[in-house]
């Protein structure tokens, strides 16, 4: 004897009594009576009628006699295609590949107020703590930056500008520091034949 199932739920119940309504209503669209579906499908009427009114003791099998009968077997075959469920849960046990995250010192955010308020000294120890690579990184985070920035190897020193003379006040500065009184003083300096030396007596 067969075990018995688990009852099913109400709702898979009345999907279960909608099936067996639309197997009748097959029936009765082929001019067909229920005594020679019963025969064809090799049941009794009185499975026919259960299976009519969808009930749940009836097997799989002959519900799939009827429709043979009626020429819908076809529709078995669209049944659990879809899926979307077993779908979600596939697809949430999959291992996603998780991106590098730029380092948290320089973000998107650094464009904030609140990030605009580090000082110079401070973002530059930020970014000496981070290597060639990290710094490309944060700069492809910032595309507005990265096409005016240049990185240098870290062990670059950092450059210094060179620094330009005022000409017109350092020479003014430089001829009075010598103890020149003017520029033409100077000028008669450097025209003017160097002083014959003294020989050393022997």
């Amino acid at each position: 004897m067969a075990k018995k199932t688990a009852p099913l739920l109400p709702a898979t119940d009345e999907l279960l009594r909608r099936f067996g309504e639309r197997l009748r209503l097959a029936r009765q669209r082929r001019r067909l009576t229920a005594r020679q579906v019963a025969e064809r499908a090799g049941m009794s009427l009185m499975t026919l009628r259960g299976l009519e009114r969808g009930g749940a003791g009836v097997t799989m099998g002959a519900y799939l006699s009827v429709m043979q009968v009626l020429g819908i077997e076809r529709d078995l075959d669209l049944l659990g295609q879809e899926d979307p469920v077993g779908r979600q849960l596939q697809d949430a046990r999959l291992p996603s590949r998780v991106k590098a995250a730029p380092p948290a010192a320089i973000t998107r955010e650094s464009h904030s107020p609140a990030a605009q308020a580090l000082s110079m000294d401070q973002l530059r120890n930020l970014l000496q703590g981070l290597t060639g690579d990290q710094l490309r990184e944060v700069l492809a985070s910032m595309p507005s930056a990265a096409a005016h920035v240049q990185i240098d190897p870290p062990s670059a020193p950092a450059r210094q500008p060179p620094k330009r003379a005022r000409p017109v006040t350092d020479a003014q500065n430089w001829i009075e520091e010598g103890g020149f009184a003017s520029a033409d003083d100077l000028a008669r300096l450097i025209k003017a034949p160097p002083a014959p030396r003294a020989r050393k007596a022997r």
